[in-house]
């Protein structure tokens, strides 16, 4: 074919045709068929087969490849479904370009001139062919081929490059890889890849084989083990050493003297029964032998004795905590009311044995006086109480607490102490990452490798019935196709249900009433609406510095000290310079990262005195740069000057709070608002409200007309890191005002609160962690929502003698505080000495 025809496309999905090669094809595509049919109105009965290059119902010319091969159409056979056909390769083409032709595709179709090399007679090119002949003949035979064929088929094609093109059409890769083959032009090439292919295919039957070898060798061994230990068996039973047969029974006594729920009970006596069945040698018995096994580890009835000493409890507190009053008032009001109604339910068992001795008392005067006969003491019945319930069943059950947080701020380890002070066992279990509904309930036993999940692991773990259970990272559960964790959590954290709950693997009730359950979380929001109604929240804020400070003093530094094995009389660290590690190394609400400093500076501290080079150091501010490097933390700090259309806000993260600058400016354009600095959707929209109110009310903000009609820049510092929130709607309403009014904004004030297009204050979350980071960062003046002052009480005194708050309810508040010279009455900003009467109010119907 020399010329360009002109030829039918017969799309291939998944198949590669080779010139010189005959495959069977199946078409059942509409545009398929009529491509065939047309082809078979030909004398030559050629069409252009293309491979697809994704495997797509509907074909176009983009979804083929360029170069396919000229075939012609064999053998043909109709049916229901479509055609079976039998295509054999001509020879490569190239299509020049596609069209649609009555509903199927033609290609316009010129040769693809194969590069034959410089000379057949070539040593390196016979010795390639040969190669190629020879592995080829290899791979047949490994493939189960009989030799006779194999060589029968080999020695029909002589010519390299259709031989090349014969053994790739054979060979198991893939249909990209046969696409290349048929798109290598040269035959030398070719022939190298396809003996690369051959090679690899060779590799891989040649490892199949190893492996089967082994594991048939394998099989061999185990048959020799099971005759050899049932040898062993019989010997040991001569001998009277029937050891499985001790364990057993050991097993037996054990569960024997368990005190089981009759539905328990009932399973262990039926798996025991099966196991005395079997032999060891069965796979099964291993299985129901770590079954009762794991139930025999259980604390079905084992309990801690409890300790509810209120002052003891506190005294714990206190000395394994320093700060977090809140918290520690609600964990000593949790403990107390446990007390009372321990106490209480002590006293009303007391009246109900008393009350069952007077009735045994009554019936032995009233049947003495029958008879004159002494009559045997009866044991009468308590009364049947349900409001008493079970002896430990009120006392256990109450609410189940989550603690949320930052990290690093001990809520983990208040769970300790929580444990310590009730006298009971401490038992933990991370949740971070589960992703299957079996951590929580386990596996069922029917699959191999089957075990129990981790809330019956953590109470084998206990060994006790009521232990101090800590659920941590209860917020990071995840979720997959194999089932919701923080759905199986339900059961385990309702008190209503929990005195009942199966494990898979166990497949019996198991009471966890007596349970007290800790969770723990940074993120609220992450956790389910379901398991959040069953636990009550306690808020851990951050620490201060002067807090943090404390901490160190108290803990970490002597703990650091030991761990470096270090004394107070070689090392000691000046207040500036514990100060200067919180706020120039350590970013957070905790105190990990800070612990973490302080061990760096007690090891280079160490490792100078075991060198010999100093026997006592005092570090101060200037020695932690030295030993440290230089600061890792650059907090923002209060700006310098008032700026026109510079505002500082204030915002929270889970490391604790900052402030922020919000610029605007104001320039040539169309009268359009841009945002940028990363800024999220809420955010975003909080600048358009900021906008818009100051668009609504440019007469009373004096800022004129033509200002509206130059575009307006706001951008957020710090552009790498995501921001999003409404708490910023005031900060962004300040420096839109001052840009477009050019009034500067006060450089001593940061402010929060979410606006509303009306102009009303909203309030916000975090007050605690805005204000304590503005604060450090040198500010004075605080702007808070009105509805946020009951939020003031959670700021330590010594933060509050240093600062001003103002709390607002209008935007037009904010505005006369943070632009200079403003002020605000009746509803008007007033610049000056300006008469309310002369200026147009902000907001119809303002109460001040």
């Amino acid at each position: 074919m020399s010329e360009r025809m002109t030829l039918p496309v017969l799309p291939l999905r998944e198949v590669v045709l080779f010139p010189g090669v005959t495959a069977p094809i199946g078409a059942g595509r509409p545009a398929t068929l009529r491509a065939i049919e047309a082809a078979l109105q030909t004398p030559e009965k050629l069409v252009f087969a293309v491979s697809q290059r994704e495997n797509v119902e509907t074909v176009t010319p983009e979804a083929l490849y360029t170069i396919g091969t000229v075939a012609r159409i064999g053998q043909l056979q109709r049916g229901l479904a479509g055609m079976q056909l039998l295509l054999h390769g001509e020879q490569r083409g190239i299509a020049i370009h596609f069209t649609e032709k009555d509903g199927f595709l033609q290609a316009v179709v010129r040769e693809a001139e194969e590069m034959a090399p410089l000379s057949e007679e070539d040593p390196a090119f016979v010795a390639l062919h040969r190669e190629v002949r020879a592995r080829a003949a290899e791979l047949g035979q490994k493939s189960g081929l009989p030799e006779e064929v194999v060589n029968q088929v080999l020695a029909g094609v002589n010519e390299a490059g259709r031989f090349a093109d014969l053994v790739a059409g054979y060979i198991d890769i893939t249909p990209a890889q046969r696409q290349s083959l048929l798109e290598t032009l040269s035959v030398e090439e070719r022939l190298r890849r396809v003996l690369v292919h051959v090679q690899r295919q060779i590799g891989v039957l040649d490892a199949q084989e190893d492996i089967k070898s082994q594991v048939q060798e394998e099989l061999g061994e185990r048959q020799r083990e099971m005759f050899l230990r049932e040898q062993l068996k019989r010997i040991r039973q001569e001998l009277g050493e029937d050891d499985e047969r001790d364990d057993l029974e050991e097993l037996k006594q054990k569960l024997a003297a368990l005190e089981l729920p009759p539905e328990a009970r009932k399973e262990v006596d039926r798996e025991m029964g099966r196991l005395s069945r079997i032999g060891r040698e069965s796979m099964e018995s291993q299985v129901i032998r770590t079954f009762l096994e794991n139930v025999a580890e259980l604390p079905w009835n084992e309990r801690s004795e409890e300790h509810l000493d209120l002052r003891e409890a506190s005294r714990i507190l206190d000395e394994d905590h320093y700060a977090l009053g809140d918290v520690k008032d609600r964990v000593l009001e949790f403990l107390a009311v446990r007390q009372l109604r321990a106490q209480q339910d002590a006293a009303e068992r007391a009246e109900a044995a008393a009350e069952v001795l007077a009735q045994q008392k009554e019936a032995e005067i009233a049947a003495g006086a029958a008879t004159d006969v002494p009559v045997a003491t009866a044991t009468v019945p308590a009364p049947n109480n349900p409001a008493l319930g079970n002896e430990d069943d009120r006392t256990a059950r109450g609410p189940i607490l989550l603690f949320v947080g930052p990290p690093g701020v001990g809520k983990t380890s208040i769970a300790k102490s929580i444990a310590r002070a009730m006298g009971r066992k401490y038992v933990r279990i991370s949740l971070g990452g589960a992703r299957d509904e079996a951590d929580i309930r386990g596996h069922r036993r029917t699959y191999v490798g089957a075990m129990p999940g981790r809330i019956l692991q953590g109470m084998k773990q206990a060994g006790t019935k009521n232990p101090v259970f800590l659920l941590d990272e209860v917020d990071k559960l995840g979720v997959s196709f194999q089932g919701d964790p923080a759905s199986a959590l339900l059961e385990v954290l309702d008190p209503a249900q929990n005195d009942s709950f199966v494990d898979h693997y166990l497949g019996v009730p198991f009471d966890l009433s007596e349970v007290l359950f800790i969770a723990t979380a940074n993120f609220l929001q992450n956790i389910p609406g379901p398991l959040l109604d069953r636990m009550e929240v306690v808020d851990f804020a951050g620490y201060t510095e002067r807090e943090k400070q404390q901490i160190a003093r108290q803990y970490l530094i002597p703990r650091q000290f030991n761990e470096n094995g270090l004394s107070t009389e070689q090392l000691d660290i000046t207040d500036e310079a514990l100060s200067e590690v919180i706020t120039g190394y350590t970013r957070e609400s905790g105190v990990r990262q800070l612990e973490r400093e302080i061990g760096r500076l007690a090891r280079k501290v160490a490792r100078k005195i075991a060198a010999q080079e100093v026997e006592r150091l005092s570090i101060d501010r200037e020695l932690v740069d030295d030993l440290l490097g230089r600061p890792k933390v650059h907090p923002e700090k209060m700006a310098r000057t008032d700026q026109v259309g510079v505002a500082t806000g204030m915002y929270y993260t889970p490391t604790g709070g900052d402030i922020m600058f919000v610029e605007a400016s104001s320039m040539r354009g169309k009268g359009e608002l841009v945002l940028t600095g990363q800024l999220g959707d809420v955010m975003k929209e909080s600048a358009r409200a900021a906008w818009t109110y100051a668009r609504s009310h440019a007469t009373a903000l004096r800022i004129p007309d033509e200002m509206f009609d130059r575009d307006l820049h706001v951008h957020v510092p710090a552009g790498a890191i995501p921001k999003d929130g409404p708490s910023a709607g005031v900060t962004m309403a300040s420096a839109i005002v001052s840009a477009l009014s050019n009034r500067p904004v006060r450089n001593d004030i940061a402010m929060t609160g979410e606006i509303t297009l009306r102009g009303r204050v909203l309030p916000i979350g975090g007050v605690k962690e805005k204000v304590l980071g503005a604060v450090r960062s040198g500010i004075t003046r605080i702007i808070l929502p009105k509805e946020n002052e009951a939020d003031l009480v959670d700021l330590p005194k010594e933060v509050l003698d240093r600062i001003d708050v103002s709390l607002v309810q209008e935007l037009g508040e904010v505005l006369a505080l943070t632009l200079r010279g403003a002020s605000f009455r009746e509803g008007r900003l007033l610049f000056g000495d300006e008469n309310p009467r002369d200026v147009t109010p902000l907001a119809a119907g303002y109460h001040h």
